[in-house]
């Protein structure tokens, strides 16, 4: 029995009617909802990061002191990854059957909502227990959320995209976590700024106000996604459904009957973008502020600034893409993540601000590189009837593996083993994912029109078996 990938199309179909006669003003809505609709949801997941690292320890685990208490704050941030698949399936779901549009607005009003609660937690010191409990039970609900976000705002940039510039513009949702992340640093940083650097008012309150403010980024999302119209693609499926068998399977049955190598395979290319990313994102502002003993206004200024060169990275990296090819890119990135997992802990231990700087800017540069392609890599590789269903369970698979078990594992690590570790545990993501780029398919030529190769897939690999 051959575990081949089937292997690219030699010549992208023709598109259908309906993407074709899309109006510029039309695509920039598109293009504006899909940025503006990750962008908060990531924003959300980004300051919940940023707390983590900086606050949670002392309001929600001060029994534990500062070691055992950020283990304890990193465990609660890995949680939602766990909730992340489930996410997927439940609003792919959904999606596949009910349509992006308004799955996506429901994932939008879980995360803000979820956001907002967490922003009025009373601290551990006030209830005691409850305090962290609910601070997991809310920290679900926002991994909830954000596995079922990105699925759906790559497939609304993606099957609207125009022929042969679909890695652009599946770049537009992979822009929102630049754009969070530089959102949440610059957030913080004045709300920093404005009680003081020494102030106890930045653990007794001056840490919510992001929370809070969330519920603006949220009602102005909701205004931009309720302006878009359901994709073409998704309108085509439902218009062919009548013709089709009525007695179909459940999105996630189809995805794992037809096409569940790719899932696996594309979880696995992906898992160094999300261990690279979240060490960035949130272990490194840790790490920063206990070990090099940077300031909190240093740290959230680094982070603001590297926002715009990964921001950069994911553009450059998708527009390449269509030139080349999504899997080339990706694995490129692999490349690069090998040497450098071994190196950037040796940069940082020089304790300086600059060290610190060059750290966290290569390794979201690095994430970048390779999360750029992935908007539309993702949705070319599964079939239109259960692809929010397949994109979004290989998606937050990764997720689970690089991005919850990364900064975990790196929080134990470096009281045990020196940063060192750190840096060798990212070069065995980079390697794994290495491995599964090379057994990944090109798909930039393929079409995300309805009728796609995926039941050509499980066709052959029936007569195969």
């Amino acid at each position: 029995m051959s575990t081949e990938l089937a292997p690219p199309l030699e010549a992208p179909p023709a598109p259908p009617p309906e993407a074709a006669a899309v109006s510029t003003a039309k695509l920039r809505r598109v293009a504006l909802a899909s940025c503006a609709g990750t962008t908060i949801e990531f924003y959300d997941f980004f300051i919940y990061g940023t707390a983590a690292a900086l606050v949670f320890p002392t309001v929600f685990f001060p029994a534990l002191g500062t070691a055992a208490g950020t283990v304890a704050s990193f465990a609660t941030f890995a949680v939602a990854f766990g909730a992340r698949p489930l996410g997927a399936v439940l609003f792919g779901h959904y999606g596949d059957r009910l349509g992006r549009k308004k799955t996506l607005i429901s994932t939008l009003l879980l995360m803000g909502v979820a956001t907002f609660l967490i922003g009025c937690l009373p601290s551990a010191a006030s209830i005691g227990v409850a305090a962290p409990i609910a601070l997991v039970v809310l920290r679900i609900a926002q991994g909830l959320a954000v596995g079922g976000e990105w699925a759906g705002a790559t497939l609304l940039a993606a099957e609207y995209a125009p022929p042969g510039r679909r890695g652009l513009f599946a770049t537009f949702p992979q822009l929102g976590p630049a754009l969070a992340f530089a959102l949440s640093s610059g957030t913080f940083l004045i709300v920093n700024q404005a009680v003081g650097e020494t102030s106890g008012a930045f653990l007794d309150w001056g840490w919510r106000v992001p929370f809070l403010g969330s519920a603006l980024l949220v009602l102005i999302g909701l205004y931009v996604r309720l302006a878009v119209e359901e994709t073409p693609v998704f309108k085509d499926v439902v218009d062919q459904r009548p013709v089709q068998s009525t007695k179909r399977k459940a999105p996630i049955v189809e995805t794992f009957r037809r096409q569940w190598r790719e899932v696996f395979i594309a979880a696995g290319s992906l898992a160094m973008l999300f261990a690279f990313f979240y060490i960035g994102t949130a272990f490194l502002t840790s790490y920063g502020a206990t070990a090099m003993g940077l300031s909190r206004g240093t740290l959230l200024t680094i982070g603001l600034l590297s926002s715009s060169v990964f921001g950069a990275s994911i553009v450059l990296s998708g527009i390449y893409s269509d030139r080349v090819g999504r899997v080339k890119v990706v694995r490129g990135a692999c490349y690069a993540a090998l040497p450098w997992g071994l190196v950037l802990f040796t940069i940082l231990d020089s304790h300086s601000t600059v060290a610190f700087a060059i750290g966290l800017i290569g390794t979201l540069a690095i994430f970048g590189t390779a999360y750029g392609p992935a908007g539309a890599l993702l949705p070319e590789l599964f079939d239109a009837e259960y692809r929010y269903t397949g994109a979004g369970i290989a998606y937050n698979l990764a997720g689970v593996l690089g991005g919850a078990t990364a900064p975990l594992l790196a929080a134990d690590l470096v009281p045990k083993y020196g940063g060192d570790a750190v840096g060798l545990m990212l070069a065995v993501f980079a390697a794994i994912s290495l491995v599964c780029t090379l057994l990944l398919p090109e798909t930039s030529r393929r079409s995300v029109a309805v009728v796609s190769t995926a039941p050509a897939v499980a066709a052959d690999h029936d007569r195969e078996e």
